[in-house]
């Protein structure tokens, strides 16, 4: 749904996309030792519809994001901690805080505490002890240091490669499971591209001044590291630059970010036997075996092209910088739970060079959310049984089944599909799965052992459980009650290999959702949020998967032709929006941007069936005195809008635009309102005026 993830790996999933993750993070001094506090203040949730966010001096047919959220910044100043500030940021500040106060509760419930309940304390008891952490150095990475340092050739490789990415540390390649795309009842083995630091092949082959620039920091951010690990200065400086050549030939052989939406591109089914011959350097089958696989005949060669350039560039490369590569990598993972002047290197270019965000967040903050990445289902158990109600699940399903049925309507409506491809789609969109809340399972980490005072050695144990989690399914059933977000997370996703919608508790709160906001102002934020994630299974690459979530051509060629000419329209207007000096690539938004537009007609649709059910008024809270100002309809849209009244920091805008598939914030708002005809009529704007364009856009 929302977006953000700093230097992680993107997900395969459609989501609306919020994850603050490592570069929300900043410089603390190296002081106490577990200087947590006992309780944190709870932030105030901005109000569902908030009057103090508008501009009311603009006209809202001019500039429609500038009246529902001209004075936002003003009124929400970026916290130096963060690299913008909106709604979403609001809530997960909100989650952050009120997670913190169930870890402590975790950490200080005595002997008799659960065994989730250890662990839970325990990781975030460890990850605060800045103290032991700085007095234990680089002791607890030696092992992994020693086995880089004692590589003596390149036929040591794979073992080695095979070790750090079982700890999750992203060099050379990236190996894991998924589910088959054109067989959804199996997880398969995949390979893929990766061993890059920057954020994709683009950051590593523009020529700009300021993609220049970043290159250099990052160089210099790689020197840095590897004279933390003990390199002489003039030695790091030498390798950090021997390091980016590499990473370069890395990023010369990967695919680009838009290419990679194409599933049919990243799906290249191999034997063993036909694959392992290209990549040599790797050797595949004792590499499989070393970061333990399940026995496999065939794989996902997601980039055949990459492999090649892979082995090119290892072959090409002096076993020493090899070894540089590979131990700035694993330092530079590990960055949090290594002495503090590695933690202050790592934010240093991932916070301020690459976001520009100028402090870093408070460790308590950090420890909390990487508790919860560890031990998402254990803590989601507890966060679920204070925040999230039967009533609050019931109010989300009854919005859902609505806007389902929107959809069904519009598809029947639509001008432009056969009946045949029709009738396939609604087939489709019976089958879509409504996951709300939570999981109907929760997982167990019965496996996981988690240690007091061992923050590093804990981190590396939960890597592993995870790797060895995520292989085990390789060769089994899927799993179609699994949830890829953990319970508290503020996003929400679309997954288009098992067709299934999905809600986390952690968005399903005010002022995405509030009890006390009528209808129309539910509907414009959170019902905007489930019609994106249902449309994102009719965009342009959801559309191309069949309700069982097999990569399967359900559309008739004329029918696909005409997806493919408003689809066109989608790409053409959103690449002639600006934000930060650069256009957007509507070619890597058209999925969210589809989502977009099609999302909120749903929820106006649904939001309209409801009130007329209800003899023209919807059962509920009624609206505060600023929102009676403004009919039902304008509620709604004014509610939309402010889901992405935002402030952000300049070089994060850019940043987003290069590496995102989501357009930025205002233009999320103008994007969709510049094409709906019921906005035009809902604020009686006329043709000629900026929101209400002549030519408009729709797919859905």
């Amino acid at each position: 749904m929302k977006r953000k993830s700093i230097n992680a790996a993107a997900a395969a999933l459609v989501g609306f996309g919020l994850t603050i993750g490592a570069a929300g993070a900043a410089a603390q001094p190296p002081a106490s030792s577990t200087a947590t506090p006992a309780s944190v203040k709870i932030p105030k949730v901005i109000p569902g519809f908030d009057a103090s966010a508008m501009d009311t001096s603009v006209n809202p047919c001019d500039d429609f994001y500038q009246f529902a959220c001209g004075n936002y910044a003003k009124m929400h100043p970026i916290p130096a901690d963060l690299p913008e500030y909106d709604q979403f940021i609001a809530l997960y500040e909100y989650n952050t805080a009120v997670l913190h106060n169930l870890v402590v509760k975790a950490e200080s419930a005595g002997p008799d505490r659960s065994a989730n309940q250890q662990k839970i304390g325990d990781y975030y008891e460890s990850c605060m002890d800045t103290s032991a952490i700085n007095s234990d150095g680089l002791k607890p990475l030696e092992p992994a240091l020693d086995r880089i340092q004692d590589l003596k050739s390149k036929k040591g490789l794979p073992a080695l490669i095979a070790y750090l990415n079982k700890q999750d540390v992203d060099v050379f390649v990236n190996f894991g499971s998924q589910q088959d795309l054109k067989n959804a009842t199996r997880e398969i083995a995949v390979i893929d591209q990766g061993g890059l630091g920057l954020p994709n092949r683009g950051y590593y082959l523009r020529t700009d001044p300021r993609s220049v620039k970043l290159r250099q920091q990052y160089q210099q951010h790689i020197a840095n590291v590897l004279h933390l690990l003990g390199d002489p200065v003039a030695k790091a400086q030498t390798e950090a630059k021997n390091v980016m050549q590499f990473e370069t030939e890395l990023a010369r052989a990967s695919m680009g970010i838009v290419e990679r939406r194409d599933p049919h591109k990243t799906y290249h089914m191999e034997t063993i036997k036909a694959f392992a011959p290209t990549v040599p350097v790797l050797d595949v089958p004792a590499y499989l075996k070393d970061i333990g696989s399940p026995k496999v005949a065939s794989l996902n060669v997601a980039v055949p092209g990459f492999f090649t350039g892979l082995n090119k560039a290892i072959d090409d490369t002096p076993l020493s910088t090899l070894k540089s590569y590979m131990r700035f990598h694993l330092a530079d993972s590990y960055s949090m739970q290594l002495p503090h002047a590695f933690d202050a290197e790592s934010f240093s270019f991932y916070g301020r060079d690459l976001t520009g965000t100028p402090q870093q967040q408070p460790r308590w903050k950090r420890c909390v959310n990487a508790t919860n990445r560890t031990l998402g289902d254990a803590l989601g158990q507890l966060y679920v049984a204070q925040y999230f109600t039967p009533g609050m699940k019931h109010e989300a399903l009854t919005m859902v089944h609505g806007i389902e049925t929107a959809m069904g309507k519009d598809i029947e409506q639509s001008d432009w599909m056969s009946p045949a491809t029709k009738a396939k789609a609604i087939a489709k969109l019976h089958m879509i799965a409504d996951k709300i809340g939570y999981p109907n399972k929760w997982r167990s980490y019965a496996k996981l052992e988690i240690k007091p005072n061992d923050a590093l050695p804990n981190s590396m144990r939960a890597r592993e459980f995870e790797t060895a989690y995520q292989l085990n399914k390789i060769g089994k059933p899927v799993d179609r009650n699994e949830w890829f977000m953990t319970p508290p997370t503020v996003n929400a996703y679309y997954d288009p290999s098992q067709n299934s919608i999905n809600f986390p508790a952690g968005i399903l709160q005010p002022p995405f959702y509030d009890k006390n906001q009528p209808a129309a102002v539910n509907y414009g934020h959170i019902g905007a949020v489930v019609g994106h994630e249902l449309t994102h299974g009719f965009d342009d690459q959801g559309s191309q998967f069949d309700g069982y979530g097999n990569l399967h051509d359900w559309w008739t060629p004329q029918d696909r032709a005409n997806f493919d000419k408003r689809t066109a329209c989608i790409v053409n207007e959103y690449s002639s929006f600006t934000d930060a000096g650069l256009h957007v690539n509507g070619k890597l938004t058209l999925g969210e941007d589809t989502a977009d537009n099609g999302g909120l007609r749903l929820a106006l649709m649904a939001l309209m069936a409801r009130e007329a059910m209800d003899g023209g008024h919807i059962a509920g809270p009624a609206a505060s005195a600023a929102a009676a100002k403004y009919t039902t309809q304008q509620q709604f849209f004014i509610a939309f809008a402010q889901n992405w009244c935002s402030n952000m920091r300049p070089q994060f805008t850019r940043m987003l635009i290069q590496s995102d598939p989501h357009a930025p914030d205002a233009i999320r708002v103008k994007g969709v309102i510049v094409n709906m005809p019921q906005f035009d009529k809902a604020f009686s704007c006329h043709v000629g005026q900026p929101m209400d364009p002549a030519h408009k856009c729709r797919v859905w």
